[in-house]
Formats: structure tokens, C-alpha cells, sequence
């Protein structure tokens, strides 16, 4: 079963004082590019976080959140640090003892404003214990996230089987007309030749040319090569995940075929098909960019 390179999850780590949220988003690129935004205290593990979503996800446009919720009551006061606000004033003390500088007017606020005096809870370390309650989560987002692309795959097979069955009737329809066009062709031609010339013509001759001329229209060979094309395209989907690419070099395949098709009918209703089967492969080439 195919996947889509489109998905999404969430999910949440509940901790003592705070709950961390994570979410991810995939769209289609060719390869594996992930964005992250990762508060500060896990940014130690973004490495991890990145060859697991790497292994998991092989391909796509990743956006990768994870932030902090902090509990109220751990928001109703910063900390201050009360012993390195103790070492700031007696260096400034000392500078203006022996430099004759003034004193601030407010020492508090001076104090306030020097560098880590309210940023002390900024340093704590990641215990292994709450990683792993982090990690969890993370996992949980990215089976989300494939969940979702399980499902938008399931939704395009459906979409893919209807368009490869309607170039499959498409094709089907071709046949009459082919066999009316020959007819038209040398009668056309014989037409042209008695009301053009005025002597007689050798009709041995003419048999012979005009064979050379509807070989060189037949269009079997381009029916049999897109009848297969269309059969490829279902066994390659049916054959698992991680067929995007293959997929789409089988549609271009296909657009060769329906196009030398075209060129080569030389008649208003098997052009008015082969019209019909450009759109329906054109809807495959464009939603097959969001295969994985």
C-alpha cells in the first residue's frame, strides 16, 4: 500500500511542573528536508530526534516543534539568584572605591540587569529519566504522522485505480475509430489521385504506397506499450510504500505513449480520446508528486 508524503501528529509528555508538546508536519519534496524548533534545555538530543524522524518518515518535508508549557504555579515568580546578585555588588563596590566612579541611583535595578541574576532555572540539566518520558512522545507524534499517511495513501490508490481505468476505456474506445480511419485514409487518397490526375495510375502501386503510408500509423505497438504502462503502474502500487519516484517514471512513460498516440491517429475522435487521456494522466502526474 502506498503512502502520502503529507501528515501530521501531535502529542504531549505530562512532567511534575510542566508538559511538553510536540508536533510534526510532512509535505511532498524529493528528499528528506527537516526543519526543527526545539526548546533550549533538549536541544542535546536534536541529533537523535533527527535520525529517528529520518528512519522513520525516508522522505518529505518535515517541520519538526517541540515547547514548553509550564505550570502555573512555576510561572508565578522567575527565581532570582540570590548569590551571584551578592557577588555583583561587591565588584561594583570595589569598582567605585578604587576608580572614584559614582554609585548607581538604584542599585536593585542595576543588579536586576546583569547577566544570568534571573536566568538561573535556564541551566538546569535534561535528566535521562525525563528524556525518556520526552522521547515517548516523540515517537507517539511519529506514529501519528504515518497513521495520517496511511490513510492519504489509501484515499490516492482510490483516486489512481479510477484514473488508470478510465485511460484503460479510453484506450478501448480507440479501436473502432482505428479500424474507420483506414478505410478514409485510402479513400481519401484514391479521391484525390482521380479528380487530381487526369491519367490513369498504376493501382498495384498505389496498394503498395498506401500499406507503406497506414504502417506507418498503425498504433499498436503504442496501445500494447500503454495497455502494459497502465498494468505497471497498478503492480508497482500494490507492491508496498516508497514507490513515489518509481510511480512517477512510470506516468511519464505513459505521456509518451498517449502522445505519440496523437500524433500519429490522424482522425478527429481518436484525438478527441487522446485529449480525454492527457487530462486523466495529467491528474496522476500531479498527485503522484505526493507519493512517498
Amino acid at each position: 500500500m502506498i503512502q502520502s508524503m503529507t501528515g501530521y501528529g501531535k502529542a504531549t509528555a505530562e512532567l511534575p511542573d510542566k508538559k511538553i508538546n510536540i508536533e510534526i508536519k510532512s509535505l511532498n519534496s524529493k528528499s528528506m528536508d527537516i526543519s526543527t524548533r526545539i526548546a533550549p534545555i533538549y536541544r542535546e538530543k536534536e541529533m537523535e530526534m533527527r535520525n529517528e524522524i529520518t528512519k522513520a518518515l525516508e522522505r518529505g518535508k518535515v517541520d519538526f516543534c517541540l515547547w514548553i508549557e509550564k505550570d502555573d504555579a512555576s510561572q508565578i515568580a522567575t527565581p532570582i539568584n540570590k548569590e551571584l546578585i551578592e557577588l555583583y555588588y561587591k565588584q561594583i563596590k570595589d569598582i567605585v572605591a578604587t576608580t572614584g566612579i559614582p554609585e548607581p541611583n538604584d542599585w536593585f535595578a542595576t543588579l536586576l540587569r546583569m547577566p544570568d541574576v534571573m536566568a538561573k532555572n535556564e541551566t538546569q540539566e535534561l535528566s535521562e529519566e525525563e528524556w525518556q518520558t520526552v522521547h515517548a512522545a516523540i515517537s507517539k507524534a511519529i506514529d501519528q504522522l504515518i497513521d495520517f499517511r496511511k490513510q492519504e495513501g489509501q484515499a490516492l490508490e482510490k483516486k489512481f485505480r479510477e484514473k488508470i481505468d478510465n485511460i484503460t476505456h479510453l484506450l478501448q474506445e480507440v479501436e473502432p475509430y482505428e479500424k474507420e480511419r483506414v478505410g478514409k485514409i485510402k479513400e481519401r487518397i484514391t479521391d484525390a489521385l482521380e479528380k487530381t490526375i487526369a491519367v490513369d495510375y498504376d493501382k498495384n502501386r498505389l496498394e503498395q504506397e498506401l500499406i507503406y503510408y497506414i504502417e506507418k500509423l498503425d498504433v499498436n505497438e503504442e496501445k500494447q506499450r500503454l495497455a502494459n504502462h497502465l498494468k505497471y503502474f497498478v503492480h508497482t502500487m500494490e507492491n508496498g510504500s516508497g514507490q513515489g519516484k518509481k510511480l512517477g517514471f512510470i506516468a511519464q512513460e505513459m505521456g509518451r505513449e498517449i502522445n505519440t498516440l496523437g500524433s500519429k491517429s490522424n482522425h478527429a475522435e481518436m484525438q478527441k480520446i487522446v485529449v480525454q487521456m492527457k487530462d486523466e494522466l495529467e491528474q496522476i502526474k500531479e498527485q503522484v508528486l505526493n507519493v512517498m
